[in-house]
């Protein structure tokens, strides 16, 4: 029988630095790694061990990223984004139709998720039962780099479970590879038992992980990273998608076993919300975590960085300091540097789990996938591909300056004819930053994270890295026949009228001498993501639960507190520079569900959340279903008004079918796993 290796003959390895988790080159290891004989002269060197924990999270790379460009990463373009290449979309319409399994064209792209991840849990296990101290490696660092692939090894499952579902856990202390490949399939786990494995690691880990890194090392899990994602784990197993779903009840392995809970259980709530707390009172405590923002601005710097803009009055928010309210902090831009290059990694407190400036497939010669998507997105004069735009609805979701809900009708209404900015009619639009010249006015007066992520027709992309000024401070319309709007021989536009302004620094630019596009770092895990889920998780109980902390030296007593999901809601509402909601919406369970979904719409834009959102709260056919509307773009300057009617847009049809809820296993590995079942609604092969 062919004997198999423990790891392929080409290893990346992978540079940690303070902005990077790039594969920095390419090693031939077969002097290491020629047989498994040769565990333990590998883990007696330093070089050898570190090689191996770093071929983990060269698997980090690939379908495995959590925030890139569409080509790499189509589940951060749920209901929310388009993208627009290649015969008018049309792998677009294709992912939105579920056309990605085998016998599809799709078949080649975004598959390499499940054999790179359990490639890297493979590697973790090995990692784990070998590595220990030498000569060169103390017993603190060996806990500090076991701890490492504990956690990674339970990221990884993390990564398959949200993906597919419940999938097979391998024995933790490795797989015998002499024996055949029968005896080597196994069958998947219940979608609850993936969880409590993933949930124990983390806790494990948590113990051996510093609390902090060094700038060279900030790319590196620390303790918050491992208790983080946990409480997102356990949130997950307690959403209405695995928690008494009964309409999975056909997921069952090849014995029959029900994979998902048939069976409601509340308890898996207030777990959640334990976990979430377990990682805000560790924040509180050590101050290693909180949300970002940055002073008011006085005066502007230039018009990239202009005066702070003071929301509308509403006390008690107007007068008090952040976090209960906004009186010395700058909104826009407290969101806008969280994600644009602005910050350094380890000047982002806000940053729980970063993997620093990750990878395209392993392309060295880009700054990153979170680059390479800012690329997608500028604009054609800027250098850029001009094919990511944003869905009517998305644009929509944003309130306006007081907190308001938009409304198309009532801006026509306020407005009247007058519908664009002139210098003459400045003091109808005093919150916001926009340009007197042509910007229609329902785009005036929103919130500040509408201009921080939001390119819309008449934005201004600065370009300032540039040393030519004929590229700097282009004003851009997406209006049919313009520079950057739809033309009949380029099928790279924004489709939708409405570009995609998050990630993007001033300095960006793809064209001129001197121009470059700012390094941005993945923001993997967010402080605001734990603290609204633990708001979430706490708008789910009906009674009170005692739940120990994660290191069990105290218990929790967790209930409907609003006192308490105030604490996880007001501070990413506070930063956003909107009154928090009102005690009506907190006293109502439903009312509270609603604001948490659009929240998250909202806040969470363009981080690769909603795609799984949708589905965990199980409204994905209701939402991901729905026709895909945008501005009218075959509509030229001189009928302006008319481009700004919402509209469907052509060849972006969309559907939503209940196997979508999980990804389909590749015919390759149900043939090689005999033990592996299918997802629900997708073909066997059998």
């Amino acid at each position: 029988m062919k004997r198999i290796k423990y790891i392929a003959i080409e290893l990346l390895t992978v540079s940690l630095t303070l902005t990077t988790v790039s594969c920095s080159d390419y090693l031939k290891v077969d002097k290491y790694f020629k047989d498994i004989e040769s565990i333990d002269h590998i883990f007696s060197d330093k070089e050898s061990t570190m090689q191996w924990l770093s071929f983990c999270y060269s698997r980090l790379q690939g379908d495995n990223i959590e925030i890139g460009h569409s080509d790499i990463c189509p589940t951060n373009f749920s209901d929310d984004q388009t993208f627009n290449e290649g015969e008018a979309g049309k792998r677009y319409r294709r992912f939105k139709l579920g056309e990605y399994g085998y016998g599809y064209a799709f078949q080649d792209y975004y598959t390499n998720s499940w054999p790179w991840a359990y490639d890297a849990i493979r590697q973790a296990s090995i990692f784990l039962m070998n590595a220990h101290a030498t000569e060169e490696l103390n017993q603190k660092e060996i806990d500090d780099l076991k701890g490492q692939a504990r956690f990674l090894r339970a990221y990884f499952y993390w990564l398959l479970i949200r993906k597919y579902g419940p999938v097979p856990i391998m024995p933790t202390e490795g797989a015998d590879y002499t024996k055949s490949y029968d005896k080597l399939s196994y069958p998947r786990n219940t979608f609850d038992d993936c969880v409590d494995f993933i949930a124990e690691e983390m806790i494990l880990a948590a113990k051996d992980l510093p609390e902090k890194r060094d700038n060279q090392n900030i790319a590196r899990p620390t303790k918050g990273a491992a208790l983080a994602v946990r409480a997102k784990v356990l949130t997950y197993a307690a959403s209405p998608l695995y928690n008494g779903n009964t309409e999975m009840a056909d997921f069952v392995d090849k014995q029959g076993n029900q994979l998902i809970s048939q069976t409601y259980d509340e308890v898996k709530w207030a777990k959640a919300a334990a976990a979430c707390r377990d990682l805000i009172d560790y924040a509180d405590q050590t101050g290693i975590y909180r949300i970002y923002t940055t002073p008011v601005r006085e005066k502007a710097i230039d018009n990239s960085f202009p005066a702070t803009i003071t929301p509308p009055v509403c006390e008690p928010y107007s007068s008090r300091p952040f976090p209960e309210g906004w009186a010395d902090i700058d909104p826009f831009e407290s969101y806008r540097s969280v994600f644009n290059g602005e910050l350094y990694a380890a000047e982002n407190p806000e940053l729980i789990f970063t993997r620093g400036r990750n990878g395209d497939k392993g392309d060295l010669e880009t700054n990153g996938a979170v680059t390479d998507l800012v690329r997608h997105q500028m604009p054609s004069s800027c250098g850029g591909w001009n094919i990511h735009g944003m869905t009517q609805k998305q644009c929509d979701a944003y309130d306006m300056a007081d907190g308001t809900p938009y409304s198309r009708e009532a801006v026509l209404e306020k407005y009247g004819n007058e519908q664009f900015t002139t210098k003459n009619n400045a003091k109808l639009h005093p919150y916001d930053h926009l340009p007197n010249n042509g910007i229609w006015l329902g785009y005036a007066n929103r919130e500040p994270r509408f201009y921080a992520s939001v390119a819309y027709s008449g934005s201004i992309w600065y370009c300032s890295s540039s040393q030519e000024n004929i590229y700097k401070n282009q004003q851009v319309f997406y209006y049919r026949g313009e520079g950057n709007g739809r033309v009949n021989s380029n099928e790279r536009w924004v489709n939708t009228g409405i570009g995609i302004m998050k990630y993007v620094h001033p300095d960006d630019c793809a064209v001129g001498n001197g121009s470059f596009i700012k390094v941005k770092v993945e923001p993997t895990l967010r402080y605001a993501d734990i603290l609204l889920l633990y708001a979430e998780a706490l708008n789910n109980l009906t009674t009170s639960h005692n739940i120990p902390t994660w290191d069990g030296k105290q218990t929790y007593t967790v209930s409907r507190d609003i006192q308490q999901m105030k604490r996880g809601v007001m501070p990413v509402r506070m930063r956003a520079g909107v009154p928090d909601y009102s005690e009506q919406t907190y006293a109502s369970r439903d009312a509270f569900f609603k604001a948490i979904v659009h929240e998250r719409q909202v806040e969470l834009f363009n981080e690769n959340q909603r795609f799984f959102d949708l589905r965990r709260w199980k409204i994905a056919e209701e939402n991901e279903a729905e026709q895909v509307y945008g501005c009218n773009t075959n509509m030229s300057k001189e009928y302006r008004t008319q481009f700004y009617v919402p509209v469907r847009v052509p060849n972006l049809q969309t559907s939503f079918s209940r196997k979508q809820y999980f990804w389909p296993i590749t015919y390759t590995e149900l043939k090689r796993n005999r033990n592996m079942t299918q997802a629900p609604g997708w073909e066997n092969y059998d």
